[in-house]
């Protein structure tokens, strides 16, 4: 049996269209899904228990976030094989079914994902190597644009998308692991909010001498991003918070602590730009709205959980 595990935030219509497309393509795969709803505000509890009573539904009295929310799930799930599953994607045809295939018939893998695809058809970047120290400085930071040999290594943009490849780690939209995996190594970190647990979990999953695989065979399509654009200082916080622990947890203090001054300083510099592009009049309102964004962020000091 497969256990899908899916955290939601405020997306009932996605994730209605997420839990129709998992049983239009269910076909006889033996499944269970589990929605784990975190206080969402927008009736999708509701929603759920009306229009689909065959869905296992825990809800939360508060946002517990995406590795908290997972593990409540996993703690739940019976099946042989678990599956995370972002609210926000929809389910190709029988990519269920293949997943769970694929590590019937390969026990020395440890995770499988597919190949997401954008809301156009296109296809989405999902899997990765992992970060090396100057990945932590150049990635999502102003010096992005210095390093395209190193966040194109860091991307894989190297590998085809259409070939079945081992990687480094997968992006959390869909993940598939067999339960024995999770019983070695554990859920996610819950340490870290949102961002880096999928990370994290991948690297934990390698060094337990298991391989990580994209599978393109298998397509899910993502239409990326839907609960943390809702609120976008709280990404940028929750983003670097979880680079930073990654780091801290990896490569050591101090390397994190020389990279949590860098971003700091970074969205100072950012702050004082966007203030200077307000007072010289251009486009005023979304200069203020950036400089209250990046006021925040800068007031968060951006500590990790237990730094």
């Amino acid at each position: 049996m497969l256990s899908i595990i899916i955290v939601n935030w405020n997306v009932r219509d996605l994730l209605r269209e997420c839990l129709r497309s998992i049983e239009a393509g269910r076909g006889d795969l033996a499944l269970e899904v589990i929605v784990v709803d975190s206080a969402s505000a927008d009736d999708s509890a509701a929603m759920v228990t009306a229009e689909f009573p065959w869905v296992t539904l825990l809800p939360q009295t508060e946002n517990v976030g995406f590795p908290r929310g997972n593990n409540i799930g996993l703690r739940e799930a019976k099946g042989e094989y678990l599956l995370l599953l972002n609210p926000d994607t929809v389910v190709v045809d029988n990519a269920l079914a293949k997943m769970a295939a694929f590590l019937q018939a390969n026990p020395d893998v440890g995770a499988v994902g597919p190949q997401l695809l954008n809301s156009d058809g296109s296809v989405q970047s999902s899997r990765r190597r992992f970060p090396t120290a100057a990945t932590g400085f150049f990635e999502s930071t102003g010096l992005e644009g210095l390093a395209p040999g190193l966040l194109r290594r860091y991307y894989a943009l190297d590998l085809p998308d259409e070939a079945t490849a081992d990687v480094d780690w997968l992006t959390g939209a869909c993940i598939m692991v067999p339960r024995v995996v999770y019983e070695a190594v554990g859920g996610l970190d819950e340490g870290y909010y949102m961002y880096s647990e999928e990370l994290d979990w991948c690297r934990r999953i390698k060094e337990s001498g298991r391989r990580v695989v994209y599978y393109p065979a298998a397509q899910v399509i993502h239409h990326v991003g839907k609960s943390s654009e809702q609120a976008v200082t709280a990404r940028h916080i929750n983003f670097q918070r979880a680079k930073l622990r990654y780091f801290r947890k990896y490569h050591g203090r101090p390397l994190a602590t020389l990279l949590r001054v860098f971003l700091l300083a970074s969205y100072a510099w950012q702050l004082v730009l966007e203030g200077l592009k307000g007072a010289l009049g251009s486009q005023p309102a979304l200069r203020r709205q950036r400089v209250r964004a990046y006021a925040d962020v800068l007031r968060s000091g951006l500590r990790p959980a237990g730094y």
